[in-house]
C-alpha cells in the first residue's frame, strides 16, 4: 500500500450469527448425542449452514430428507425450520422417538395459521416455495392457505372473501421485500388484516438493519452464510439494496476471490444467523492478512434472548437427574440394610 492509498478497514456487523433459535436447535442435537449416543436422525439440515451440518456428522447426528428413511423406534429431531402435522403422524406411525426443535418464532407462526383457518380465514403465507419453513406452516392448514412468493405474485392471488383475508410470512425474509408485497395486497385486499405481531424474526431483523448502516460505506460486503440459508442470501440483497458496490455470500474464508478487493478500502462483514463466529473469524483473519488490520464495529441492536431446550429433552433431563437421586437413594438403603444384617 503507498503512501496515497486510502486506509483499508473492515466494518463487522453486531449482531450477527447464531440467533437465539439456531443456538436451541444445536444445542439440541449436541445433547441429544449426549444422552442417548448417536445416531441421532435429523429430518433436514438442524439449520442452514454447511459447516454447522459437518461438524455435527462428524459427532454422530445423521440427516435425512424423508421420515421414512429412520429406521423404526429411532430417535429422530426436527429442524429449527418446523414441519408440518403430516410429519409428526408419519414419525408415530413408524414408532419414532421425537424431539421438535422448531425455533419458537417459527412455531407461533403455526399456532397463527392454526387460528385463522379455525375462524375460517384465508390466509395468504409470503414466502419462499419449496423452503422447509414454508413447507411447515403450509401443512398447519393446507386449505386456507395461499402462497405469496413476493410482490410479483400479488396479481394471481384469489381469495374467497376479501372481509376475512389475513397475511402471514416466513421468518427470514426481507423486511423491505416482505413489506413491498404486503402493500401490494393491501392495494388488491383493502380488508387485509396482519398478523397479531410481527412474523419476521427480530435477528433476521437486526442483521439486516446492521448491513444497511454499513452497506452505503462498504465497496464491498461479504456476507458468510450458506446458499440454502434463506436469511443470508437476503443479506447480500440488502447489502447491494443499502449501497455497496459489491456483495458475495461465502462458506468459508477460502472461497473469497482476491479479485473481488481490487480498489476496495472498505469492507463490510457480517455473517447470517445460522453461522457461528469461528467462521467470521476466519474471514477477519484471510482479510488481515491483506491489509484490512483495521476493525470497526457497526452495531445495530443488543441481543439478550435465549429459548429453553425443547421440551422432550428438557423432560428427560429431569427423568435421568430423578434416577441418580433414586439410585443414590436406593444403594445407600442397601448400605444400611446390609449394615445391619452383618451387626445381627
Amino acid at each position: 500500500m503507498t503512501a496515497t492509498s486510502p486506509a483499508r478497514r473492515v466494518l463487522l456487523a453486531a449482531p450477527r450469527g447464531y440467533c437465539a433459535g439456531v443456538d436451541r436447535a444445536v444445542i439440541a442435537v449436541e445433547k441429544a448425542l449426549e444422552q442417548y449416543g448417536s445416531p441421532i436422525y435429523v429430518r433436514h439440515e438442524i439449520v442452514h449452514n454447511k459447516y454447522v451440518v459437518q461438524t455435527l456428522e462428524r459427532k454422530g447426528a445423521i440427516f435425512v430428507e424423508a421420515t421414512a428413511e429412520v429406521p423404526e423406534g429411532a430417535i429422530v429431531m426436527f429442524s429449527a425450520h418446523g414441519v408440518s402435522p403430516v410429519v409428526h403422524e408419519e414419525a408415530a406411525g413408524r414408532n419414532l422417538a421425537t424431539i421438535d426443535a422448531t425455533c419458537p418464532l417459527v412455531t407461533k407462526v403455526h399456532k397463527e395459521a392454526v387460528r385463522f383457518a379455525s375462524e375460517d380465514y384465508d390466509i395468504l403465507l409470503i414466502g419462499h416455495d419449496g423452503h422447509e419453513e414454508v413447507i411447515g406452516t403450509s401443512g398447519e392448514a393446507p386449505d386456507h392457505i395461499t402462497l405469496v412468493d413476493g410482490p410479483d405474485d400479488v396479481a394471481k392471488v384469489e381469495v374467497r372473501d376479501e372481509s376475512k383475508v389475513v397475511w402471514l410470512s416466513q421468518t427470514t425474509l426481507s423486511v423491505d421485500e416482505t413489506m413491498e408485497t404486503v402493500d401490494k395486497l393491501k392495494e388488491k385486499f383493502p380488508q387485509l388484516i396482519s398478523p397479531p405481531s410481527d412474523d419476521i424474526c427480530y435477528a433476521t431483523q437486526n442483521r439486516q438493519i446492521a448491513v444497511k448502516q454499513m452497506g452505503e460505506a462498504a465497496d464491498l460486503v461479504i456476507v458468510v452464510g450458506s446458499k440454502n440459508s434463506s436469511n443470508s442470501v437476503r443479506l447480500v440483497e440488502v447489502a447491494l439494496g443499502a449501497g455497496a458496490r459489491a456483495a458475495h455470500l461465502v462458506d468459508f474464508a477460502e472461497e473469497i476471490d482476491e479479485a473481488w478487493l481490487e480498489g476496495v478500502s472498505t469492507v463490510g462483514l457480517t455473517s447470517g444467523a445460522s453461522v457461528p463466529d469461528i467462521l467470521v473469524e476466519g474471514v477477519l483473519e484471510w482479510l488481515s492478512q491483506r491489509g484490512y488490520e483495521d476493525v470497526e464495529l457497526v452495531k445495530a441492536a443488543e441481543e439478550s434472548i435465549t429459548f429453553s431446550l425443547p421440551k422432550e429433552l428438557r423432560r428427560d433431563l429431569r427423568a435421568e437427574a430423578a434416577e441418580l437421586v433414586t439410585r443414590a437413594a436406593a444403594v445407600s438403603s442397601g448400605a444400611v440394610s446390609s449394615g445391619a444384617a452383618a451387626g445381627k
